[in-house]
């Protein structure tokens, strides 16, 4: 029987080389793995794992295509819902959705769903795929492109949310602008994931090229409430409505002292520079600083982007996180690989003084030991200090990876757009906001999550557009 079969793992790069290298950890399957587990899938008549997708994939018809070798056609079933598959098969938490749901896990290993779309976006991607498409098709689209409609639509970022949102009104025959204030595409994407989890040039610049082939324009270096603002968008350039998904980019500090002092920095600014501007090679002349000793304070997949890196780029770096290992919001995948590579974890620990030297530069960190009392909001024990357990750890960098907020800059330049408490912009589940025409998803709204909900936002704001233009 097809549960009886074990999950196929993934073949990896050691961990003692790929601690010295930012080529990709995973490997991936080949074929014949590909197909082998596959055919684990037990086809169910509800499939939970659909419901567990926030962009609703039809995974177990594209797992029957897997299983059966026509991997274009998976291509094809998995494009109907997904713009960017080979991104969210490398990234996403499938642990707590897609696989999360699936019933061979109540007992054993779920089916790789993640895994198996990766290969099959990949092998789309890849010279092993010669078929040729018919016209009026495109394989990003899974379906025929309708004719153009004349309606102008403005994308305000190009993150998953953005491009998520482009292509489905780009099928349905809009006319669809990107802004993005970067030099490149991809928003949190291209700065903000590592080259070791999400290759670059070889995954995430052919998942957009994608996208641009259903004849979505995308123009870099434009900052939306400086270069250009979103009354002139409408009243000057004859765009019907609007789309903010220009993320959640502003970092968040503790307010401890020493903060300011020279070797700090936020995550978002380590990983940009890194990521981005590509400081890791030695053709690029982006300076950064990873030090001897790097502390990076946060536990989320954020926080173990930045300690690979900076283990990486040469230094001895230790995880500091105020709650235990059980609380860890990273992924046990990226706590597994960080762990065989050699990152260490100063746990139930808490920072309360960063320590400067007589230059300005940092020396080491004052922390304190911490304990788990009564669940807070989130329903996870909140750490409580030991008094007297204060302790130093040795360290010329830190990094503080703490979480970040929308951007202020759209909802201050543009009236009539409401922010929350917490800085996102003000949408209901269609993602209208408080402003005729101008729609918003993903971290935007929410603040940081995962770049799946977020494309899952702009599928949905792409409808709600859809309808919003046609009952004009």
């Amino acid at each position: 029987m097809a549960n009886k079969i074990p999950r196929v793992p993934v073949r990896e790069q050691d961990p003692k080389v790929r601690a010295h290298n930012f080529e990709e950890v995973s490997y991936g399957y080949n074929k014949e793995e590909a197909m082998l587990e596959a055919s684990r899938c037990l086809h169910c008549k509800k499939p939970l794992c659909v419901t567990g997708c926030p962009v609703n994939i039809r995974i177990p018809d594209f797992i029957e295509q897997v299983a059966g070798g026509d991997f274009d056609a998976a291509a094809a079933v998995i494009a109907m819902d997904s713009s960017l598959p080979a991104v969210c098969g490398r990234v996403c938490p499938q642990e707590t959705q897609c696989e999360g749901k699936c019933i061979l896990g109540v007992k054993g290993e779920p089916v790789a769903i993640g895994k198996l779309e990766r290969f099959v976006a990949d092998w789309q991607h890849g010279d092993q795929n010669t078929g040729a498409a018919p016209d009026g098709f495109s394989a990003c689209s899974g379906a025929p492109i309708a004719a153009p409609n004349g309606h102008k639509v403005a994308v305000i970022g190009s993150g998953p949310a953005g491009l998520a949102c482009a292509s489905d009104l780009a099928k349905w025959g809009y006319q669809v602008h990107i802004f993005e204030a970067l030099h490149k595409a991809g928003g949190v994407l291209a700065y903000g994931i590592p080259e070791f989890r999400l290759p670059k040039d070889k995954v995430l610049q052919k998942e957009i090229d994608a996208v641009k082939a259903l004849g979505v324009t995308i123009e870099t270096d434009v900052i939306v409430g400086r270069t250009v603002n979103i009354d002139e968008l409408f009243d000057k350039e004859g765009y019907e409505a609007v789309f903010v998904g220009t993320g959640a980019g502003l970092p968040r500090f503790m307010g401890i002292p020493g903060e300011n002092l020279s070797g700090v920095f936020s995550a978002n600014e380590f990983l940009t520079r890194n990521n981005l501007m590509k400081a890791f090679r030695d053709d690029y002349m982006t300076p950064i600083h990873a030090g001897r000793k790097a502390c990076v304070v946060g536990g989320g997949n954020v926080a173990m982007d930045a300690a690979r890196t900076a283990l990486r780029l040469g230094a001895d770096t230790t995880i500091v996180y105020r709650r235990s290992e059980a609380e860890l919001p990273a992924r046990q995948e990226e706590v597994h690989h960080a762990k065989e590579e050699g990152i260490h974890f100063e746990l139930l620990t808490n920072p309360v003084e960063i320590l400067g030297d007589e230059n300005g530069w940092v020396r080491g960190m004052k922390c304190i030991r911490m304990e788990l009392g009564e669940p807070d909001a989130s329903g996870r024990r909140s750490p409580v200090p030991v008094p007297g357990s204060e302790f130093i750890v040795e360290c010329d960098t830190v990094i503080m990876s703490l979480g970040t907020s929308p951007n202020p800059l759209i909802a201050k330049t543009t009236p009539g757009l409401e922010r929350t408490r917490k800085g996102g912009l003000v949408a209901d589940e269609s993602g209208a906001t408080t402003r005729e025409g101008i729609f918003a998803g993903g971290d935007a709204v929410t603040g940081a999550a995962t770049v799946i909900l977020a494309m899952g936002a702009g599928r949905k704001a792409a409808s709600a557009i859809d309808a919003y233009i046609k009952g004009k």
